[in-house]
């Protein structure tokens, strides 16, 4: 969350022409990486969660890509660039490891799961 109003702050200095280009751009990809961990993590389902993690995953690729480009077109300072393109770079990471531990729960609840036994019951076991 942080770092989504860090992008806000910078994003508020690029020239007028980008409101509408790439400073929205920027600020929407910062705003979906919470909101799709959040989103996920609301879900019931862990592979739901694990999913809206890719999604996320996706966001801060389009972030740090967007970064650079702002860097390269003069918008960012190298010292904004840095601290932000790292500080998304560990969010990475972290993220990363969220989805490795998600993913260790499916497989050992896929594991421990007889194989007769479906995710869904069946209609009669509601009877």
């Amino acid at each position: 969350m942080k770092l989504v109003v860090q992008v806000y702050k910078v994003t508020g200095h690029f020239p007028a022409e980008e409101r509408f280009g790439l400073s929205q751009q920027l600020r929407r990809a910062a705003v979906a990486i919470p909101a799709n961990i959040a989103e996920g993590n609301a879900r019931n389902y862990p592979r739901e969660y694990v999913q809206y993690c890719h999604i996320a995953r996706g966001s801060i690729a389009e972030v740090k890509c967007l970064l650079r480009i702002s860097l390269n077109l003069g918008f960012l300072t190298e010292d904004e660039f840095r601290v932000l393109f790292a500080a998304y770079d560990q969010l990475g990471r972290m993220l990363q490891a969220l989805i490795n531990q998600l993913a260790k729960r499916l497989t050992r609840h896929s594991v421990n799961r007889k194989p007769d036994q479906s995710p869904v019951p069946s209609p009669q076991s509601r009877s």
